[in-house]
């Protein structure tokens, strides 16, 4: 699985944090939302922690799951 890259954040002087991808805004994190992305950025991979919170983790499994007998209904 690639591991993701191109995301930062920025904590703004209201205590919220903006997340950003490749130069775009990914997502605005308010009150202890903010206090806990911060906390878990400091303490492991602070882009798996971004893509996790931004719901940008889902990387190679889309074809694998789009081919599953349950997800076939209708094609063929």
């Amino acid at each position: 699985m690639p591991r993701p890259h191109g995301f930062a954040y920025e904590q703004r002087r209201d205590g919220s944090v903006v997340l950003t991808h490749q130069g775009r805004a990914a997502g605005v994190l308010r009150g202890g939302r903010a206090g806990k992305f911060l906390a878990e950025v400091e303490a492991g991979d602070a882009q798996l922690v971004m893509a996790r919170w931004t719901g940008a983790y889902r990387f190679g499994n889309e074809r694998r799951a789009r081919n599953h007998p349950r997800n076939r209904t209708g094609r063929t």
